[in-house]
């Protein structure tokens, strides 16, 4: 017997940068991450995405392996300056050629797919143009947004606006580790944040304006749920404060204090159409960019609520509020060093639906990370990998059976991809791409065991 839903999606995602390749093909414009990954010292061996899976001329050979998987669904990205090359202006026929090209191989091997418009290759041409901090990219986003809607209309039917804008912004632009490789003040950071949130809700305009009436619009939100350290309701309480709030008391000459990485900074004005009371009492002095109807631009209705999830984090209650409990001695991480923390697909859903109403639920990336290689038999043998995603279904159907919407799984990754600043040595793929050996596809034994998760619905899910 399956623990999941009729119509719930067994998927797999990858994004453009990541397993395209032909970075310079058929006119296509640069991004912000061809130009980072020059930059000595980026990338792990002073790798990119170049060539990367180079799925840009291999699509088919992929598209097959899904058809072969029987792979329902396919979380892709579009690549905004191969489409639309400075990111303003012109539109690359080439470039959407390609698309249509991939779109309809997916289709006519029966696999849906999930597109988003944009997950972290912005054109290096708004770079220099200030990026997010320029409030005119608002626009530009929805123009885009508005051309892919109309092109694609009737054939994608899911559309994700923006991959992670948490992590576009914290990392690319505070803490500087994701491109463009950015340290900006503190107020810089809130108002790029402000102008992506805009941008998403422009978007969702453009797309509910162009697509057909059955097509889903929605966005996908990196989150490190947190885990209550017991069953008490003090410790849930806890739990759930510190994944959308502020700590207790911030303090403006301690911008430590307000964590931008908890969740209701970015989803409260995108779901309940307020910034967080708590932090915006704080930052007032830097918010001197909010206008009026900001808020009400990104606060358009959703169709679902994605979610990536990897870990998370133990918190129990304290006596000055929520507290992070260190994981015991010997805790399972992963090769990026992230604990293994499968009850996170059931507390994550879970309280997203309690803070923002039962909207149905996707995750759309989760995974491991291994250093996968290819045995004597010529095989990729991955228990592992096979027990991380047997886990976190099992603690997401949980949340399924105790009233939580569960509408799909997405398993990051479907290819080994380049793993952004970590290049090729974090592997994630269900599908081994051996780069001595002409970029050779060896599906590996997760992906078997996926082809069977998909067969019986999730009914071997309990078998690990």
């Amino acid at each position: 017997m399956s623990l999941f839903p009729k119509n719930f999606v067994f998927g797999s995602a990858m994004a453009a940068y990541q397993v395209e390749g032909a970075y310079k093909a058929d006119v296509k414009g640069l991004s912000i991450w061809d130009w980072f990954c020059r930059h000595p010292g980026r990338i792990f061996q002073g790798q990119s995405g170049d060539v990367a899976c180079d799925h840009y001329h291999r699509y088919r050979e992929d598209v097959a392996l899904m058809k072969a998987m029987g792979l329902p669904a396919y979380r892709l990205s579009f690549s905004w300056p191969r489409i639309q090359p400075t990111g303003d202006g012109a539109f690359n026929e080439k470039g959407l050629d390609f698309y249509d090209r991939l779109i309809d191989t997916l289709l006519e091997a029966g696999v849906e797919p999930y597109v988003t418009l944009f997950h972290w290759d912005l054109p290096l041409a708004w770079h220099h143009r200030g990026g997010w901090m320029n409030r005119e990219i608002v626009d530009a986003f929805g123009r885009y947004a508005e051309k892919v809607g109309r092109r694609f209309k009737g054939r994608v039917n899911n559309w994700i606006t923006l991959n992670e804008p948490t992590i576009t912004v914290l990392c690319g632009y505070w803490e500087g580790g994701l491109a463009p490789g950015q340290k900006y003040l503190f107020g810089d950071v809130l108002r790029s944040a402000h102008h992506l949130l805009m941008s998403h809700g422009q978007a969702v305009q453009a797309l509910r304006a162009t697509s057909a009436k059955q097509a889903k619009v929605g966005l996908t939100h990196a989150c490190a749920p947190s885990i209550p350290a017991s069953a008490s309701a003090a410790d849930i309480r806890a739990a759930a404060q510190y994944m959308f709030n502020m700590p207790t008391e911030p303090s403006l000459t301690d911008i430590s204090r307000g964590d931008l990485h908890a969740s209701g900074w970015w989803m409260d004005p995108i779901f309940l159409g307020r910034y967080p009371k708590q932090a915006l009492d704080a930052w007032k002095p830097y918010l001197n960019f909010v206008q009026d109807g900001d808020l009400k631009l990104m606060s358009q209705k959703l169709d679902f609520i994605g979610l990536n999830i990897y870990h998370s984090r133990l918190i129990r209650a304290g006596q000055n509020g929520p507290e992070i409990v260190p994981w015991p001695v010997g805790h399972p991480h992963t090769l990026m060093s992230w604990p293994v923390t499968p009850q996170a697909h059931y507390w994550g859903p879970r309280f997203f639906v309690e803070r923002y109403g039962k909207k149905p639920v996707y995750i759309f990336e989760s995974g491991l990370s291994l250093t996968d290689i290819p045995t004597p038999d010529g095989q990729v043998h991955d228990p592992q990998r096979i027990a991380y995603h047997a886990g976190y279904l099992r603690e997401f159907a949980k949340a399924g059976r105790e009233g939580v919407p569960i509408a799909g799984y997405f398993v990051w990754s479907f290819l080994d991809v380049m793993e952004w600043s970590d290049g090729y040595k974090n592997k994630f793929g269900l599908v081994h791409i051996d780069h001595s050996n002409q970029l050779k596809r060896i599906p590996k034994d997760s992906y078997y065991w996926y082809q069977k998760v998909i067969r019986t619905h999730g009914e071997n899910v309990t078998e690990g």
